[in-house]
């Protein structure tokens, strides 16, 4: 336990002295300040919005869910690039600056190392994206007296889908040089992204096939599946007009959703470990 927490803080540290969380501080200042005024305009002028006669739509559900959608996507996005600042270079970057060849050396051992790296980033990560959640959570109580049904599981997802990430890039810095393996995790978060927006059009306009399409792309990728059924989870409250009004947008409800694709992460993130441990043993230095 004592190694593992050596090199993690090790990690940590090396993440301070390249600046990562300053950047990723002002970031997120950034967006909860923007936040926040976006919260304050929307729900201050709520009773001056007059649905359609005979609409029943409840503006103040569909705009806190509105909302909080997109506080979410915004999280998680600020949780990936703070992730793979964490991970990009943990194998090949600093293999190339000859800082990890005295570390993998007996008694700490490659899968230590590796398994040690993914824990303090999980750990930072995860603290993290749960922050800026809970903020989240907070800026649309006081702005508009609106929480979700629930509200602690969506923000456990988006850490899980985090996770996720991180173990990807990991992978990835097995076999990729930094830079190449930063483009390349980016790349398959837009792409998960995409594959979720796509599932919200095919259900719009009731194309079976892009509904697959995208149902595959989630289970292949699910990090984007945790997220959707992160925004399910929020709007779960609202019915009729206003549930149906949500789910057409980008930040409403999900096509894969549930326990399955829970349990599906979960061995997705054991076998990413895995394979990563696996490549690393086998990688020569």
């Amino acid at each position: 336990m004592r190694v593992v927490l050596t090199i993690a803080g090790y990690g940590f540290r090396e993440a301070v002295r390249r600046k990562v969380f300053a950047v990723v501080v002002v970031l997120t200042v950034v967006f909860l300040a923007l936040f926040w005024l976006a919260c304050h305009f929307v729900f201050s002028r709520l009773s001056g919005i007059s649905p359609p006669v005979g609409v029943d739509v409840d503006t103040r559900t569909f705009a806190g869910a509105f909302m909080l959608g997109l506080a979410m996507f915004a999280t998680l996005f600020l949780g990936v690039v703070l992730a793979v600042f964490l991970t990009l270079g943990v194998v090949s970057g600093d293999a190339e600056r000859g800082l990890l060849q005295p570390l993998v050396v007996r008694p700490v051992g490659r899968s230590t190392l590796l398994l040690s790296r993914f824990l303090g980033a999980a750990a930072v990560s995860t603290v993290y994206v749960l922050a800026v959640y809970g903020l989240s959570l907070a800026i649309i109580d006081v702005s508009g007296s609106w929480l979700p049904p629930a509200k602690l599981t969506p923000g456990l997802e988006l850490a899980g889908a985090v996770v996720i990430v991180i173990a990807l890039s990991l992978l990835g810095s097995v076999v990729l040089s930094s830079t190449a393996n930063g483009i390349a995790v980016f790349m398959l978060f837009g792409a998960g992204l995409v594959a979720g927006l796509l599932g919200t059009i095919g259900h719009v306009l009731n194309s079976h096939t892009i509904q697959h399409a995208s149902t595959v792309a989630a289970w292949a990728l699910p990090f984007e599946a945790l997220y959707q059924d992160g925004l399910r989870l929020i709007s779960g409250s609202a019915t009729g007009v206003t549930g149906f009004l949500l789910e057409l947008g980008p930040f409403g409800g999900a096509y894969v959703h549930g326990w399955p694709i829970r349990v599906w992460a979960a061995g997705y993130l054991v076998v990413a470990l895995g394979l990563a441990m696996l490549a690393f043993r086998r990688r020569d230095l």
